[in-house]
């Protein structure tokens, strides 16, 4: 199995009701990325899109071809991906394993979504159709419903009062708005306090309004390619080391487990003995953090904390730059943004900057960083992540 390497990446600006379509933003990025590879549209030999809501936000499916034809990769194979939030990066772990059997040397992977051009009432019915349908939705389980469960179940396992791990899920948040106002893609470019997040509007209880990610519209991408070309065509190459997915059933099928995904651990523990790494190797992580409980829980559950403990790492300082393991320091879904087909690819260029030293200038750079790990959750079933290296 050959190495494969990241080469050159583009990002659109995460926002609310871009005035750009979801393949016109895709096609800025695809293209930024081509160009930052010192490529042309003909080297790419095929192309992997991640997108969710586009069949209802505009009535737009088959984006993949569309998406080729408009920047000039006529007739390639293109594949669309489809697993809620883990849309991009099951994308990009597909790409990976084409251009790592020899299949491909050179693919293209983008996602891209305009989740708030349907308003939020109907971007919540959709989006709930990510769960199930049957038996949880119509007894009121969207996904705030589903984490405001989960952080009810993580403090009475853990015997945490509830008051105590809402002040830890608010620090979570704080972290991530300092970031996303240090990164100019993010959405939210605006540093916020624990006290207005415990003033916050109610959503579902725990969870007020800036325990939530925002919908979002926008987009990223990045090429793929194999060691050789990779070390031809750009600087520093970023290697993909390790990955993982795998999937679970609906929630009320996991009560034994939860509030623990087990999907999680048994992704990331593939991940992690393919690279031949593990938690305390990672040096910068970019993990789901939908909901600030999330972050918590996923921040155990990859190995960074132990259970009951992960709300710790946000308030000693652990998952800050210069702490022990910096998580989300673009700002997470939080405040950088969740255009839901975009996420993966999103985590996956912030993850490469870091490792090749281009935060700097944003003051958000992590020293030294040479091992990163992407954690990206879709739904309640499926989970991908992915290891890279420096080197």
């Amino acid at each position: 199995m050959r190495r494969v390497a990241v080469l050159g990446m583009g990002h659109t600006n995460f926002m609310a009701h871009s005035p750009k379509t979801t393949i016109e933003m895709l096609a800025e990025s695809s293209m930024d990325a081509i160009a930052a590879s010192d490529l042309s549209p003909a080297d790419i030999q095929a192309i992997f899109c991640g997108n969710v809501l586009g069949d209802f936000s505009e009535g737009q499916g088959m984006l993949q071809s569309y998406l080729a034809d408009e920047i000039g990769c006529t007739h390639v194979p293109a594949t669309r991906f489809e697993g809620a939030c883990a849309s991009a990066t099951m994308a990009v772990r597909d790409a990976f394993m084409w251009v790592a059997s020899g299949f491909y040397d050179i693919v293209l992977v983008g996602g891209s979504e305009r989740a708030t051009a349907m308003g939020t009432a109907l971007a919540t019915r959709t989006f709930a159709m990510f769960g199930d349908s049957r038996y949880e939705f119509p007894a009121g389980f969207t996904f705030p419903a589903f984490f405001a469960l989960l952080a009810h179940l993580y403090a009475d396992r853990h015997r945490i009062p509830l008051a105590r791990l809402k002040e830890m899920m608010a620090r979570v948040s704080v972290q991530s708005h300092e970031y996303g106002a240090r990164n100019p893609h993010a959405q939210f470019r605006k540093e916020i306090s624990v006290e207005q997040v415990l003033n916050g509007f109610m959503v579902t209880s725990p969870l007020q309004l800036l325990d939530c990610c925002p919908f979002s519209d926008g987009a990223a991408a990045l090429v793929l390619a194999s060691e050789d070309i990779a070390r031809k065509q750009v600087e520093k190459p970023v290697y993909i080391t390790g990955i993982g997915q795998a999937s679970s059933g609906r929630m009320s099928s996991q009560y034994a487990f939860l509030p623990r995904l087990r999907a999680r651990e048994v992704s990331v523990k593939s991940a992690y003995a393919m690279a031949g790494v593990g938690p305390k190797d990672i040096d910068v992580c970019e993990l789901h953090d939908c909901f600030s409980i999330a972050a918590i829980i996923a921040a155990e559950s990859l190995g960074f904390a132990e259970f009951g403990r992960g709300g710790h790492l946000w308030e000693d300082g652990s998952a800050r730059i210069g702490g022990r393991i910096p998580i989300n320091v673009s700002g997470g879904l939080k405040a950088k943004g969740h255009p839901i087909g975009a996420t993966g690819v999103s985590q996956v260029y912030e993850v490469v900057k870091q490792l090749r030293g281009e935060r700097v200038n944003q003051d958000r750079q992590v020293e030294g960083a040479r091992i990163g790990l992407v954690d990206t959750l879709g739904g309640d079933g499926v989970i991908v992540n992915l290891v890279l290296s420096a080197s």
